[in-house]
Formats: C-alpha cells, structure tokens, sequence
C-alpha cells in the first residue's frame, strides 16, 4: 500500500471541506495576497496567470493551488482565474496539513513529481543545446519545462524531443537522408 494518495482518494479524503464555486472570470487566488488556503479543484477549469500573462490551464480534478505560498510562507506568487464554473474545496491549510498527515505527502508527492521531470527536462534541454539542436526543438523542451513547473502541472506530458530526434530534424531541413538512431 502506497503512503501517497492517488487524486481521486486524495479528492474523496477532502469531501468533508468546505466547498466553494466559482463563475468563469473570477479570480480564486490573488498574486500578492496571503490566504492561508489550499484550494483543490473538484471541477471546472481554471488559468495560472503571472505577471500578465497565462502560465497554465489547469483543468485536472485534484489539482491544488496555493501550496507554494503555504510552505514558503509568502504571499501567492500568480492568479488563478476561472475559465468556466468551478469548484474547490477550501481548507485552512495550517489545519489540513498539520491535522491529516496524507494531505502533506500528496502535496509532497505532487511537487516532486513536477521537480523530478522538469529536471529531466532540463537535462534533455542541456544536450539540445550542446548538440546544436534547432530552435523549434529546444523551444518545445523550454514549453515543457514551463508545463511541468505550473501548479497542476501535466504529469502525463509528451516525451521531450530528444537529441537524436533533433538530429533527424536537423538532416530533414538540410534535405540530407537523416540518421537512425542505434
């Protein structure tokens, strides 16, 4: 049995919050605002904007947001806007994580997960540059990367362009028969 609660079990432990719906077009949490809340999607989606502009949509069931701010304790760093209606369930997120211990490993479990590909990401990203690869490529490894860091990050993402399949878009634009991979 896994410590780590999958998104669904994860949703049914938070049944018992409150719950709040939102109209599309409605912000749910403010940049430089400090809730003290976690909120976690049940329906609906939702876009992460920073600065202007849209960093993600989100739209997974059990999707949280306002992690970060809550254990670095500071102030949200994006909006979070509603696409269409929503729903989340709203916790005192001092209370949920000190009173539930599985609520900390999910959370725990999410960012991990976002930290471990983007990493990967990253290192893809490095041979792509070294190996010369094209713009477009490297630039959909930068877009992934961007994808995997966004709260409710797409865990189920594409693979990243590697740099053989760099290579082989490299010899396709220059009109040459291209490699095979070994």
């Amino acid at each position: 049995m896994s410590l780590v609660l999958d998104a669904a079990t994860f949703q049914k432990r938070c049944a018992g919050l409150s719950m709040v719906r939102h109209q599309a077009g409605e912000t749910v949490l403010t940049a430089g605002s400090k809730t003290g809340h976690l909120l976690v999607l049940m329906s609906g989606s939702v876009e992460v904007v920073k600065n202007g502009a849209q960093i993600a949509k989100v739209s997974a069931p059990g999707a949280v947001f306002g992690e970060l701010a809550v254990l670095l304790d500071q102030a949200h760093t994006a909006d979070v806007r509603t696409l269409e209606e929503s729903d989340f369930y709203v916790a005192n997120a001092a209370t949920l994580l000190a009173h539930d211990a599985a609520v900390p490993l999910y959370v725990a479990a999410v960012l991990a997960q976002r930290l471990d590909q983007a990493n990967r990401a990253l290192v893809e990203l490095k041979r792509q540059l070294q190996a010369g690869a094209p713009g477009s490529v490297i630039g959909t490894t930068v877009e992934k990367v961007e994808r995997l860091l966004r709260p409710g990050g797409d865990l189920a993402m594409p693979a990243i362009p590697t740099v053989a399949a760099a290579d082989r878009h490299a010899d396709a634009m220059a009109g040459s028969p291209g490699r095979r991979d070994p």
